[in-house]
């Protein structure tokens, strides 16, 4: 059965301010996306999709886990099955998914990119792949295409400080008209408990504690080379200051022993001042993401390895550590700009009051409730973050939204983004409760949409 697809001119759009905001200070605006996993390799090489099961599906365990919950084969999944039954699966999966933002997102991409305008399902599935097929040939479908057609201006990969940053070179060199910046992400250095933090660290050539912040350091300065103004942490917990030497039990790490909980504390907890201090004399933003428990699947983590589908809503506490860690940083002035991430919405009251302890002129919101994230990323999520940053601090100044993906045809989330802010502020004004004052709306829309995350970020 086909049916017309929901994306209308006036989706998510309930209100005539709405509409007016969105179309008026929204719409067009350039996208920053200062948080993603797109693959630079990719970018560089600009190296093509076979098909659309393979740019919707491939790497994209929000689909998956979709996928696993409509009961489809792994096969059909991750595995070697065909390309058109894992569309086709994938297509009845989503077609049943109401209210989950997928469904949204998959039309939204359909629509933008492909100006399919039917709904999809398992009856439309083979008639939509074979007619998008041929594209894939074309320029505007292969990875810089997606992103040029996006109206991308900055993008921030994450990378590992131990990466040559090769292909940031090659596609600088090859003047494509989007910027694309590392991000600096340091996990593999201060998760010392974690599996392969000695044979990372021995890669690296670092010689003792004081070695490994040199190493780090000296990164820093060549990411910096290459544009570099943000880091970003998945942190499993906010480390506490203990009494034990960080640079002892870097040692015992190293030799193979068994760290005790007061003794990885006193690492992470140490190291991340360390770096938070060389952010800060850099300029550059930290990001925080905390609250996700991760791999809690041990079979399918043995099986797919990480990022594959099977992590979770953490709930660890985090309001006294992570206060203590922010204020000893404040008092050796080397807080530097700082977005605050939990995948737990239960923390969003507690980020939002936290980070109004550590704001401070002459920078607007020094201290960002980070977007909604991973799980909290649907219209509910979005409204619910916003609301509390209003209700906590100055919504207006608001870096905006960003991708955290891995897909290339990811960026009508940005869409998604700005249709729910301008209703949310345009059922606000027809309320009553902001007045209709278009110069102020307007600021406002296209600071959170563009304007605030290119000034805070110095793009």
């Amino acid at each position: 059965m086909s049916v017309k697809t929901i994306i209308s001119e006036d989706f998510l759009l309930s209100t005539k301010t709405a509409r007016r905001l969105y179309r008026t200070y929204a719409e067009l605006l350039p996208i920053i996306d200062y948080h993603c996993h797109l693959d630079p390799k990719r970018i560089a090489e600009n190296s093509g999709f076979t098909s659309i099961a393979d740019l919707f599906l491939g790497g994209d365990h929000y689909k998956w886990r979709a996928m696993r919950s409509f009961g489809v084969p792994e096969e059909l999944i991750t595995g070697d099955g065909d390309p058109r039954d894992k569309f086709r699966e994938y297509a009845k999966t989503v077609s049943y998914a109401i209210g989950n933002p997928l469904y949204h997102w998959t039309a939204l991409e359909l629509k933008r990119y492909f100006n399919v305008d039917v709904a999809l399902n398992g009856e439309t599935a083979d008639a939509i792949y074979d007619a998008t097929l041929p594209l894939f040939k074309k320029e505007e479908y292969k990875p810089r295409g997606f992103i040029s057609r996006s109206n991308v201006e900055t993008i921030c990969t994450t990378d590992d400080p131990a990466d040559s940053l090769e292909f940031h070179d090659a596609i600088k060199k090859s003047g494509f008209g989007t910027k694309v910046v590392p991000a600096f992400r340091p996990d593999r250095c201060v998760n010392i408990r974690k599996t392969g933090f000695r044979d990372y660290i021995a890669k690296l050539g670092a010689d003792g504690y004081d070695g490994l912040k040199r190493i780090l350091s000296g990164s820093m300065d060549r990411f910096a080379a290459h544009g570099c103004r943000l880091s970003d942490h998945g942190l499993d917990f906010i480390p506490e200051k203990t009494k034990e030497s960080p640079a002892a039990a870097f040692d015992k790490a190293m030799a193979g022993g068994e760290l005790t909980d007061a003794e990885e504390n006193a690492y992470i907890y140490d190291m991340m001042v360390f770096l938070a201090s060389e952010y800060a004399r850099r300029g550059w933003c930290m990001q925080l993401h905390v609250g996700a428990l991760r791999n809690v699947n041990g079979t399918a983590y043995e099986r797919f390895g990480p990022d594959s589908g099977y992590d979770c809503i953490d709930d660890t506490r985090l309001a006294r550590s992570l206060a203590r860690f922010l204020d000893e940083l404040d008092a050796l002035d080397a807080l530097p700009k700082t977005v605050l991430y939990s995948l737990n919405p239960g923390d969003l009251y507690i980020l939002g009051t936290l980070m109004g302890c550590f704001q401070k002129g002459p920078s607007r919101s020094r201290i960002q409730l980070g977007s909604a994230w991973w799980f909290n990323d649907h219209r509910d999520g979005i409204e619910a973050h916003l609301k509390a940053l209003a209700n906590l601090g100055v919504l207006g100044t608001f870096v905006g939204m960003l991708t955290d993906s891995r897909s290339f045809a990811s960026y009508p989330r940005h869409e998604y983004f700005r249709r729910i802010l301008c209703d949310l502020l345009g059922g606000w004004v027809e309320r009553g409760e902001y007045p209709d004052d278009e110069e102020t709306l307007g600021a406002i829309v296209g600071g959170i949409c563009y304007g605030n995350a290119k000034e805070y970020f110095g793009f």
